[in-house]
């Protein structure tokens, strides 16, 4: 089955945005920095690589909305938003820790109806679309049947001694698409914004997981509260974070 023309667009422009990420790796003592806030920053590759990604939806189809984490939202004649985050894990970036990728999520009538994550240092491409499943450089994903937090390897924002092991890595996007690649078996994580998060969690639905707030109701998109994992463990990770 071909990919979705929109998703197509997504891609294209995560694999551009990635180019100039990767290439920017050879001069980072050279890379510009602006603050945002406490422990947050922007750097110059930030922007370019979403200049870029808007320049693409742009000239592909005008009429839409954007809402971006550096450029903010901007406002189209047509109800289709696509949320981006040129760089999730500027901070890893910056260090030189190979852990960032390009998130691309396409929303309309309130569902995120696409998505892409792209790793451009490993070249894997995470793409979904609703209804027609996950998958990591063409090839089906699901998430991984971890029963128990015994053995359960979760990404987390909080620590958490049930877990087996838990880790904090820098990258929301990347850790959701590692969920529904079955990497990870579950994600925990307060306070998140939609460009953090959009993508990947339709991702780990249409690889077969679930997505809920730690109250159990489903406006994660909104309140950046989420827990993710595969069907049979979310009860227990629910009760790990919230006994």
């Amino acid at each position: 089955m071909s990919n979705h023309p929109l998703l197509n667009v997504a891609i294209q422009a995560a694999r551009k945005a990635g180019t100039i990420i990767t290439r920017a790796l050879d001069r980072l003592e050279g890379v510009k920095v602006t603050p945002k806030g406490p422990k947050d920053f922007a750097t110059e590759i930030d922007h370019k690589a979403e200049a870029e990604i808007i320049q693409i939806i742009r000239k592909a189809h005008p009429e839409h909305s954007i809402l971006g984490e550096e450029m903010g939202e901007q406002k189209g004649s047509d109800d289709t938003l696509w949320i981006i985050d040129p760089l999730d894990g500027t901070t890893n970036f910056y260090h030189g820790f190979p852990h960032f990728c390009v998130s691309i999520a396409v929303i309309q009538k309130g569902r995120i109806e696409h998505a892409v994550i792209y790793d451009p240092l490993r070249q894997e491409l995470f793409t979904a679309s609703y209804g027609q499943g996950a998958k990591l450089n063409q090839y089906r994903i699901r998430v991984s049947n971890c029963i128990s937090m015994t053995n359960a390897l979760v990404a987390a924002s909080a620590p958490c001694n049930a877990a087996f092991a838990t880790r904090n890595m820098g990258s929301m996007a990347l850790d959701l698409a590692y969920i529904a690649a079955g990497r990870l078996d579950g994600y925990y994580n307060m306070g998140a914004k939609p460009w953090d998060i959009a993508a990947g969690c339709l991702l780990v639905t249409e690889a077969g997981g679930l997505i809920q707030e730690p109250n159990g109701k489903a406006d994660y998109l909104q309140s950046g509260n989420l827990v993710a994992a595969n069907p049979k463990l979310m009860g227990e990770l629910l009760k790990a974070y919230h006994p």
